[in-house]
């Protein structure tokens, strides 16, 4: 059996194993990068893609305890069940009630939300960015907008704007940000410093999530997408001279998080990077 992409050593019985478990799968980037960061540091892991249907997750967990697997990631449609599954859940994965990276700690599974903080250190290491006392413009609700918006507030934002097609919805999402949380309309565009597509407007090149026109100078425009890389939003937003952040940073810098937490050692960040651009230059 040929090792997997970005492993430059024999599998042998004293191999780690870390997974991911969603529903679909096939589609993730996440063995690729796992597998470039544990090469690029030379650790005896693998990491590998399990199809799990929803319904399955408490199997799965089961199977992470008995197999002894080391890390385990947690995407769709998996992370609020997982949150309710393991034994421990770390603050910012109890305030989501998701879970997208698990920890085993002497037996236990202890639930982890890397989401919103990824995104703040991609903000961080990609665009030089710092939310402190900034306002930010949150398009969705979803769960990759919670998180967002949590992490946001968390980071000294002064405003935390949500703008969503259900009000509701908006309405709950902003909560996470306390008092510098509120719902907002997307003329509110005009004045943010920060806006960030956490909707799946984009996906695949088309649409775009809010009027162009909102956007110009002096604003960092960030879509979670990558698929592909450079969105319609993205590309509306250089034209009219804002600055951009697209979606691979996040998805490396969360999964950076969970290397650390399972290995202990630094997360190789420039590698994960690497394979997840290479991996996605087909769908430029």
């Amino acid at each position: 059996m040929s090792p997997p992409s970005g492993q430059t050593h024999p599998l042998s019985g004293q191999t780690h194993l870390a997974a991911v478990i969603g529903d679909p799968i096939r589609h993730s980037l996440s063995p690729t990068i796992f597998n470039a960061a544990f090469a690029e540091v030379g650790l005896d892991w693998v990491y590998l893609a399990f199809e799990v249907v929803e319904g399955d997750t408490a199997g799965a967990l089961d199977a992470a305890r008995v197999l002894g697997i080391e890390g385990l990631s947690v995407t769709m449609p998996h992370k609020t069940t997982t949150a309710r599954l393991v034994d421990e859940l770390t603050a910012s994965a109890r305030a989501l009630d998701a879970v997208n990276c698990v920890v085993r700690d002497d037996g236990r599974l202890v639930g982890h939300n890397t989401d919103g903080a990824g995104f703040v250190a991609s903000l961080a290491h990609d665009a030089g960015f710092d939310p402190q006392g900034r306002f930010c413009l949150v398009l969705g609700a979803g769960g990759a907008a919670r998180a967002v918006v949590l992490a946001l507030a968390e980071s000294g934002a002064a405003e935390v704007c949500v703008v969503n097609r259900t009000a509701d919805r908006a309405e709950t999402t902003t909560r996470l940000a306390g008092p510098v949380g509120r719902v907002g309309v997307a003329d509110d565009a005009r004045r943010a410093d920060l806006i960030v597509n956490a909707t799946s407007v984009g996906m695949g090149g088309r649409g775009c999530p809010i009027e162009p026109d909102l956007l110009g100078p002096g604003q960092l425009v960030a879509d979670l997408v990558y698929h592909p890389v450079t969105t319609p939003l993205l590309e509306a937003a250089r034209a009219r001279g804002a600055a951009t952040l697209d979606g691979v940073g996040m998805l490396v810098h969360q999964g950076a998080m969970a290397f650390e937490l399972w290995t202990g050692r630094p997360a190789p960040v420039t590698a994960m990077t690497v394979a997840a651009r290479a991996a996605l230059a087909p769908n430029r």
